[in-house]
């Protein structure tokens, strides 16, 4: 059994094209011995967003703080609520954004793909 407190695991700040004010917490990954599933708990601030991306893994998310809205492919923006689920299947795109003026904070589950690390799809790159 793998037991932790998430604000005991440092927020790395994601610094990459198309995404602003979020951060991850990556919880439970191939590097704490999970063999199949990771988590991880992103924290959006106030207007933060990723990109409109797709990736290769299916993705589970749960909204349980903040004013959350989940854009598809389409460009379609559905507003959430404290409380919703979401799952996005392999390559759908979708983004996620924070419409509120406080944290947004998302715990996202995804599988371990042969040769990934729990943390993203594409080495040496998170999220």
């Amino acid at each position: 059994m793998i037991r932790k407190n998430v604000q005991d695991i440092p927020a790395v700040y994601v610094d990459k094209e198309g995404f602003n004010g979020m951060s991850a917490r990556f919880a439970l990954t191939k590097d704490d011995g999970c063999p199949n599933y990771a988590m991880r708990v992103m924290e959006f601030a106030p207007g933060g967003h990723t990109s409109l991306h797709s990736h290769l893994e299916e993705h589970e998310f749960f909204f349980p703080e903040g004013e959350p809205a989940i854009v598809d492919g389409n460009g379609k923006e559905t507003r959430l609520k404290p409380g919703d689920l979401v799952y996005t299947a392999p390559n759908e795109v979708h983004q996620l954004r924070n419409l509120g003026a406080s944290t947004m904070r998302v715990i996202c589950t995804i599988p371990i793909l042969p040769g990934g690390d729990g943390k993203s799809t594409r080495k040496g790159s998170e999220c």
